[in-house]
């Protein structure tokens, strides 16, 4: 089903679909919208109903509840409930807080039939230059693009963030986006539905939503990848066949003249703009930007979004990109290294698990900490990554061994009779089948740019 939509939306780019609400309720649409909702981590997070996934499977039986659901979806029946408010801290210890939206399990599963249904869709009409909450993209591949194009001219950067992007998106304008490509009235009323559903905040206090998608429900993201594909479109059209910018020629062609080109980057409701040209053309983009996003009700954070040149360094991601003199040389590269904010943040956890006065169970510290520390490492592998890697090895090291210290009154001497071999060989800490792990052990290499060539999940590969 999702390569058929797929294959019709590329083959007619200004069709607008229409019968597709069948495809929403049907039993095998929802089966898979069920385990997706049942594999994802927030399972065991209630909406304003106090139920959880587990709860559904055992007082209702996963057949019966959607079966439910198909019937109250099939005769119109079906309403959203509220979402849940949660509000959590903002990553980077800034003070911050973000509001999350949790929906009720119900809506979570219709949530993800909508959105295995529209999704092959607009995936026909997104440009490549978005890598947020997108199919086979992950945020490396923003990275790799922002290092090739920086590598090749692209110096000056317009580095920006939307502000309170999930909670301004204006719904007239995203419904009229959502009209360009949907035609069936039931499907676009369902989509509208959970855009009103409106919010259960942590006080009780029931309020109406009239801007924004809730942070937190599993259409959110794509809805608002429809709002910003409005940024995608003015900003690539120039790099479209037939645009000022289609060719290495015209490219060069406009530089030749003083003119700028520039590349957009963007993922969720982050971007960059790189600019081949001046400052004051990263000041006009800005602007430009501004005028392109306030029809969609949105703003740039003033906090958040500046122009800076590449030799002084962009965050980005987590990670610190940054145009650079080669040790020992009088060449200049672009590097991607890991940014301070997420060293920082690995470094809370691995103290918040290795506390002094920690009773936990070795086994599950160095559990935890291998999990921690892997995932982390796994996702900066491709930076210039091996000494921050050994630093943070060393600093679990360290932490592990003054808890455990603290814990049985070791002295060095103890430690060191231990944790060494008879000839003086250190050994990795250890209880039972569980060691803490090294994560300078992962392989560090370069992230290869894909540009054009990722591929869809809707395509069949060519072999």
């Amino acid at each position: 089903m999702q390569a058929k939509l797929h294959r019709w939306a590329v083959a007619e780019p200004g069709r607008r679909f229409d019968d597709l609400f069948n495809f929403v309720y049907d039993p095998a649409t929802l089966l898979v919208a069920f385990d997706r909702v049942a594999g994802n981590r927030g399972a065991r997070t209630p909406g304003v109903d106090g139920l959880t996934v587990a709860d559904v499977e055992e007082q209702i039986g996963v057949p019966g509840f959607l079966d439910g659901l198909r019937t109250q979806l099939k005769t119109g029946a079906f309403r959203p409930l509220p979402v849940r408010e949660r509000k959590i801290p903002k990553p980077g210890g800034s003070g911050k807080i973000r509001r999350l939206g949790i929906p009720v399990i119900a809506d979570r599963v219709v949530q993800a039939a909508l959105k295995l249904v529209l999704e092959p869709i607009f995936e026909a009409d997104f440009e490549p230059v978005s890598y947020g909450f997108r199919p086979k993209r992950r945020a490396q591949d923003a990275i790799a693009e922002i290092h090739f194009y920086g590598s090749k001219g692209y110096r000056w950067v317009l580095d920006a963030d939307i502000q309170a992007c999930f909670d301004e998106i204006d719904h007239t304008a995203l419904m009229d986006r959502v009209r360009l490509r949907i035609k069936d009235k039931r499907v676009l009323a369902l989509v509208k539905a959970f855009l009103k559903a409106g919010v259960l905040t942590e006080l009780g206090d029931r309020q109406d939503t009239h801007t924004g998608t809730p942070q937190g429900g599993i259409v959110s993201p794509l809805l608002a990848n429809i709002a910003l594909s409005v940024l995608d479109e003015h900003l690539h059209g120039p790099w479209k066949p037939g645009g000022s910018m289609s060719t290495e020629g015209r490219r060069a062609g406009r530089r030749a003249k003083g003119l700028p080109t520039w590349r957009l980057v963007r993922y969720a409701d982050d971007f960059v703009i790189l600019i081949n040209g001046v400052g004051s053309d990263a000041e006009a983009l800005h602007e430009e930007v501004c005028h392109v996003l306030a029809p969609m009700g949105l703003r740039l954070s003033p906090a958040k979004t500046r122009i800076a040149h590449m030799a002084d360094g962009i965050d980005f991601l987590g990670f610190r990109i940054q145009w650079r003199r080669k040790r020992g040389t009088s060449k200049w590269y672009v590097y991607t290294f890991i940014a301070d904010r997420p060293v920082r943040s690995v470094k809370a956890k691995i103290r918040a698990l290795t506390r002094r006065s920690s009773q936990q169970d070795l086994e599950y510290v160095l559990t935890r900490l291998n999990v921690v520390m892997h995932g982390w490492a796994n996702y900066f592998q491709h930076a210039v990554a091996k000494n921050t890697f050994s630093m943070l090895d060393n600093f679990a090291w360290r932490r592990v061994i003054r808890m455990l210290s603290t814990r049985h009154r070791w002295k060095w001497k103890d430690v060191r009779r231990r944790f060494t071999t008879p000839t003086g060989r250190w050994l990795p800490i250890s209880t039972g089948e569980t060691e803490l792990r090294r994560i300078a052990a992962i392989p560090v290499t370069r992230y290869r740019y894909r540009g054009n060539k990722i591929p869809s999940p809707w395509v069949p590969s060519q072999t």
